[in-house]
């Protein structure tokens, strides 16, 4: 079987390759294009994201090709130590622990540790595209990258002026690995990468320096370390801090981003946002439906069975959650996007077992908070008759090249063709 993730269909319909190979009786198939074996099935992606002793996560951040050798000296010059993502026991417990401690991971601690960093920064962007009336936007750069970049920023103690070289690095770390750069880009990449780990062990020197007696995440993980190496090493928390630069925000724009796709797509969709409780159904279906990461990587330490199928020890397999979430054997009309269904918590869009996101109730605090917001702000925003959906080439992550829309903070009912999409939805419905 071939999955062709860079070119065709799966750019602009990723789902219709997912019921493909949801509706083959194997559900387990080797994808001779990219040398990974294929899960697709909620029970067996579930069971794989649990079972990290048989699905090890040595491998998730290696390209998914064949690195060309003057990018690869580079590579081999980070020396991050693997501590969340591509991290297995012994070391994993102990980093995770490390993480509980210092990154606000339930919802109380969460809402009272960032919540007024996450209301600021919405209002600050909400704010600057309502004085736009009129024009035309692209959501992605102003808005759903953006935000969560700016809360990540603030909880690590990052200042502002490095946004934009903190964003080119991270989204150069996700073509580098899950994507299909070419030689020169890969040395591109490759250098900017380094670059990025480097800027990461500054800013563990300047908190070292300091004394780390701030608030920021850096200085929280510093003095949970207190200064012993078997709890945290230095070099841990510049690798803590170099992955929650990139997962601490590229996830959550992809959620924004989807979120924001399927609500503008439906003027009653829209409207109903503007209430919490409306806009936390609507994220939750929107992680089922559209998961900004739709599959993830793990390589077997032995041969394993899933299904009908053996895959052989060493073999790297990528977990298709996005397939998964469409599993009808566990959702209902799972093609169908139905914000208040009740079986939607099923999701795997955060993963299972030890790896589940530790940020997952940042990522849905900051997406209701930005969808309620903008939609108060913004009653009549909408898409433009110019966009059409696309996505970026990855494996792995699933991100929109542009979600362009027009600011109109009317309402529908004073908007002439948003009164009548309304009218239409009612009468269908």
């Amino acid at each position: 079987m071939r999955l062709n993730p860079f070119t065709g269909t799966y750019l602009t319909d990723p789902a219709s390759i997912w019921r493909r190979i949801l509706d083959d009786p194997d559900g387990v198939h080797y994808a001779e294009d990219l040398g990974l074996w294929l899960i697709s099935r909620h029970a067996d992606v579930r069971r794989a994201l649990a079972d990290a002793t048989t699905f090890a996560n040595t491998l998730t951040l290696a390209p998914v090709y064949e690195v060309c050798p003057e990018a690869l000296g580079v590579l081999m010059q980070i020396d991050a130590p693997p501590t969340t993502a591509a991290a297995d026991p012994p070391v994993h417990p102990r980093t995770r622990r490390a993480l509980r401690a210092t990154f606000a991971n339930t919802a109380e601690r969460v809402e009272a540790d960032y919540g007024v960093i996450v209301r600021r920064r919405v209002d600050q962007l909400v704010s600057r595209l309502a004085a736009r009336q009129g024009d035309q936007v692209d959501l992605i750069p102003e808005f759903a990258t953006e935000l969560p970049l700016l809360v990540v920023l603030d909880i690590l103690g990052v200042p502002d002026a490095d946004i934009g070289r903190i964003r080119s690095w991270a989204d150069g770390q996700i073509a580098l690995v899950w994507g299909q750069p070419d030689p020169a880009e890969q040395v591109r990449l490759a250098r900017d990468l380094l670059e990025f780990w480097h800027y990461c062990e500054e800013l563990v020197r300047q908190r070292v320096a300091s004394g780390h007696e701030g608030d920021d995440f850096i200085s929280r993980a510093l003095s949970y370390r207190d200064d012993d190496d078997t709890v945290l090493t230095v070099s841990e928390v510049a690798s803590l801090a170099f992955n929650l630069l990139v997962a601490g925000h590229e996830t959550t724009a992809g959620l924004l981003a989807h979120a924001l796709d399927q609500a503008l797509s439906s003027p009653q969709h829209w409207s109903a946002l503007t209430t919490d409780p409306e806009a936390a159904a609507f994220v939750n279906e929107t992680l089922r439906f559209a998961p900004a990461i739709d599959g993830w990587l793990r390589v077997t330490s032995r041969e394993v069975t899933v299904g009908t199928v053996t895959i052989p020890a060493g073999a790297r397999c990528l977990l298709l959650i996005g397939a998964a979430n469409r599993d009808p054997a566990v959702f209902a009309h799972p093609d169908q996007f139905h914000p208040h269904r009740v079986d939607a918590g099923n999701h795997l869009s955060f993963g299972h077992g030890p790896h589940f996101c530790i940020g997952a109730g940042l990522a849905k605090l900051e997406a209701e908070i930005a969808l309620t917001r903008l939609a108060d702000a913004i009653p009549g925003l909408r898409l433009t008759t110019e966009q059409q959906r696309s996505y970026k080439p990855n494996v792995a992550f699933r991100a929109h090249r542009t979600l362009l829309a027009t600011i109109d903070t009317r309402t529908p009912a004073d908007i002439p063709a948003a009164r009548d999409e309304v009218a239409a939805e009612a009468h269908a419905a």
